[in-house]
C-alpha cells in the first residue's frame, strides 16, 4: 500500500529570514558553477520526471486571503493510495488538518518528531518563482522549528539542496507562511520545467505534523 520568496514570513518568521537567504544564496551559488560547466549530464531527478504537464489548480488558502493557484503536490494529502513520501524516522498517522482542504474524508498527515525528515516524489515546477505552502502544527516545543528545502538538480545532473522555508512553533495547525523560492532558475526539461523534490525536517527538540502540501507552479 503506497501513502504516503517574496512576501513576508507570517508569525515571527522573519527573524530567520537572513540565514535562510544566506544559505539559499549558497546553494544557488553553487548550483549556478555547476550549470555553466561543459557537457550537460540527465541525472536522477530528470530522468524521475515522468510527468510534466499541467495538473489541476484550487485555491487552496483562498479561505485565508490567498488567491493564488495551488496543485497538490504529489502525495501531498498522504492519504491511502497517494504516491508515497520517503520517510525518515516520520511516520503516516490519523490526524488531519481540520479544515480538510484537499478532501472532507481526508484522515492523515505526517508527523515529525526531533531530527525527522519526509521528501516528496519528484514533480516539475515553471521557471519563475513558485510559491509553496501547507498546513503544520507542533506541541508547542519552544526549542523547535520546521524548515522546508527543495533539491534541484544542476545541468551536470547534480543534486543540491536548497532550504528557503521555517515555520516557527505553534501548537495548533495553522497554513504556513508563502514560500518563494527560486531554485528553478535551472530549467533541464523541455516547456521551461525543472525537475525538483522538496524536504520538511523537523529541527530541535519539538515534534511536527504536516499535512497537505501544495504549491503554486505557474510562470508569471
Amino acid at each position: 500500500m503506497s501513502v504516503a520568496k517574496r512576501v513576508p514570513m507570517a508569525d515571527g518568521e522573519g527573524m530567520n529570514i537572513r540565514l535562510l537567504r544566506t544559505l539559499f544564496a549558497a546553494a544557488v551559488a553553487t548550483a549556478a558553477l555547476a550549470a555553466v560547466a561543459p557537457a550537460a549530464n540527465a541525472g536522477l531527478l530528470v530522468a524521475s520526471a515522468k510527468n510534466c504537464t499541467p495538473q489541476p489548480t484550487i485555491k487552496a488558502f483562498g479561505a485565508w486571503g490567498d488567491s493564488l493557484d495551488y496543485q497538490l503536490a504529489p502525495g501531498g494529502s498522504f492519504e491511502v493510495g497517494d504516491q508515497a513520501w520517503t520517510l525518515n524516522r516520520a511516520s503516516l498517522v490519523t490526524e488531519n488538518e481540520p479544515w480538510k482542504v484537499h478532501g472532507a474524508t481526508d484522515k492523515r498527515s505526517i508527523k515529525l518528531p526531533p531530527g525527522a525528515s519526509a521528501t516528496s516524489p519528484v514533480m516539475c515546477v515553471g521557471i519563475h518563482e513558485p510559491v509553496v505552502r501547507f498546513f503544520a502544527r507542533n506541541n508547542t516545543a519552544l526549542l523547535s522549528t520546521l524548515t522546508v528545502e527543495a533539491t534541484i538538480q544542476t545541468s551536470l545532473g547534480l543534486q543540491v539542496t536548497v532550504p528557503f522555508g521555517l515555520v516557527l512553533p505553534s501548537g495548533k495547525w495553522k497554513p504556513s507562511a508563502k514560500y518563494w523560492m527560486i531554485v528553478n532558475l535551472l530549467p533541464l526539461l523541455p516547456g521551461e520545467k525543472t525537475p525538483v523534490k522538496f524536504t520538511v525536517r523537523s529541527v530541535g527538540l519539538g515534534t511536527w505534523w504536516v499535512d497537505d502540501f501544495y504549491l503554486d507552479p505557474k510562470c508569471r
